[in-house]
């Protein structure tokens, strides 16, 4: 189905509410109205799947389905506006989410400079965005969302990362050095990455971000031309332990006595000797627990 076409089932990965309780909310109380294809197949729209996350919320903070079903869509606008005054956290993941089915920027914008007030930058990204990408991750794979709905909210986050590193107002501190950041050849997912380059010159390290899918061959001359504190990657690509162990054993060859940081899904299972100088992190705040930052 599209994305303005939801099976019940869609319905019940996005909203947290089961599809049992779906159908009899439609009987008893004609919560929404599904439609149908020329195949006689149900189907449920954009409004539908709204009315169903807010109604969630709703009954999430002591509201009753029988209460819900009585009040006027200005209604439920107006309780859900009220509970994000004072439970925000709970109504960032709903707004993150509705911006996505939307295609919404605005919404979008105005809901991560909330969490950016309230949290701060990192936390905003840790707390939040970070975990809202698992969960849009989870319905890509199993085709509740679309590739273009989950490449418009990557571009909106990968540029507010752009922009927070730009406006960082430090400069480097000559004795913490230089750090690399790069990901490997075939790895195009960089939001993480991009977020490793803002943390680390956040703290004062100089940085060189080289971005997606760096050739080994490239990689080596300029670790053979340069000197670094230390240097990061980030894999997220099934990738074979065998061919994981071979890459590790070149870039850690090519950079010798500098600690190569290996981060993401990909070095969180991997079992077997290691370069010396290579160090698995599994997830960002590992990352952000080593002493050098």
């Amino acid at each position: 189905m599209t994305s303005e076409m939801y099976s019940i089932k869609d319905l019940e990965n996005l909203s947290g509410i089961k599809a049992h309780t779906i159908r009899i909310w439609e009987k008893r109380y004609g919560i929404v109205q599904p439609g149908r294809t020329d195949t006689n197949i149900r189907y449920y729209t954009n409004e539908d799947l709204k009315k169903l996350l807010n109604i969630s919320m709703l009954t999430q903070h002591g509201f009753k389905i029988s209460a819900i079903s009585q009040m006027a869509d200005e209604e439920i606008a107006q309780k859900i506006a009220a509970l994000s005054i004072v439970n925000q956290p709970d109504i960032y993941g709903e707004s993150l989410l509705l911006s996505l089915i939307d295609l919404d920027e605005p919404l979008f914008n105005k809901t991560f400079l909330e969490i950016v007030m309230s949290e701060g930058f990192e936390n905003a990204i840790i707390r939040y965005i970070f975990p809202f990408f698992r969960r849009i991750g989870i319905m890509w794979q199993i085709g509740t969302i679309t590739p273009a709905q989950e490449h418009f909210i990557s571009n909106l986050i990968r540029n507010k990362i752009i922009v927070a590193t730009e406006r960082i107002n430090r400069s480097p501190d000559p004795a913490l050095g230089t750090v690399l950041l790069f990901l490997p050849e075939n790895e195009l997912h960089e939001i993480g990455l991009l977020f490793y380059n803002y943390v680390i010159r956040a703290r004062g390290f100089k940085t060189i971000y080289l971005g997606q899918s760096v050739p080994q061959q490239s990689l080596d001359r300029i670790m053979t031309a340069r000197t670094f504190s230390f240097i990061v990657t980030h894999l997220t690509n099934p990738l074979p332990q065998e061919d994981f162990m071979n890459f590790c054993h070149l870039v850690c060859e090519a950079a010798p006595g500098i600690d190569v940081y290996f981060t993401g899904p990909v070095p969180e299972n991997i079992q077997g000797k290691l370069p010396k100088n290579a160090l698995l992190k599994k997830d960002l705040l590992s990352l952000l627990k080593m002493d050098i930052v």
